[in-house]
């Protein structure tokens, strides 16, 4: 049977260790002129301008990723009234307002993310878990669902590689009933951030993109 969600972000679930966790956000702050839509499970990344983006604002670069945008709130522009969204449309705020957007920011937070696609050789649960604890890159990781607001990022089961330049790390398989079927896309791993800003060993630069406004 095809499994049930085929694409739906990163979308958190624990935290490593035994700490609790809260799947708690921190507040950051998306430019008002900001055009660019932003997903909620969404990976974001820190710009130099003090403000948040979605990772092709890297221009190409290598920036570390801060966290997944998990909402905003902003004034509209027509109504003048406060707007609860789960994700950012890319207009619409008024300029005399800030942006604020809600970030799953912890370096150890744990989340489940979908399969783009099945290749050969990882076609049951057993081959796939040769994968667990190497790395894997985003497909689709800019886009996403105006209707849902929801982001349509998945995991390429291409890329499983040791190169830890990749953007997540393979921890484990989600044990989930609706989603079981690995010779389909859909199987639901479970990663964390690869080199993350909030880390030790994340990186201090932020992106030098040029934005306006907070």
């Amino acid at each position: 049977m095809a499994n049930i969600e085929l694409s739906y972000g990163l979308r958190p679930i624990s935290r490593q260790g035994a700490s609790v966790s809260s799947t708690g956000m921190t507040e950051y702050r998306i430019a008002v002129g900001n055009t660019n839509p932003i997903f909620h499970g969404m990976a974001v990344i820190p710009l130099a301008a003090g403000v948040i983006d979605d990772l092709q604002a890297a221009a190409g670069g290598n920036v570390s990723i801060v966290g997944v945008f998990g909402g905003c709130e902003y004034i509209s522009s027509t109504t003048g009234k406060p707007v609860f969204s789960n994700f950012w449309p890319g207009s619409g705020a008024d300029t005399n307002h800030p942006v604020k957007a809600f970030v799953y920011d912890d370096p150890n937070q744990l989340f489940r993310i979908a399969t783009s696609n099945v290749v050969g050789g990882q076609n049951t649960e057993a081959e796939v878990r040769t994968s667990v604890f190497a790395n894997i890159a985003f497909a689709n990781g800019n886009s996403g669902s105006t209707a849902t607001g929801l982001s349509s990022a998945t995991a390429d089961l291409n890329t499983v590689a040791a190169t830890n330049t990749l953007a997540l790390r393979i921890m484990g398989i989600l044990d989930d009933a609706g989603n079981t079927d690995f010779t389909e896309a859909g199987i639901p791993l479970i990663v964390r951030i690869n080199n993350h800003f909030n880390a030790p060993t994340g990186s201090i630069v932020a992106a030098s993109v040029s934005t306006t406004g907070v």
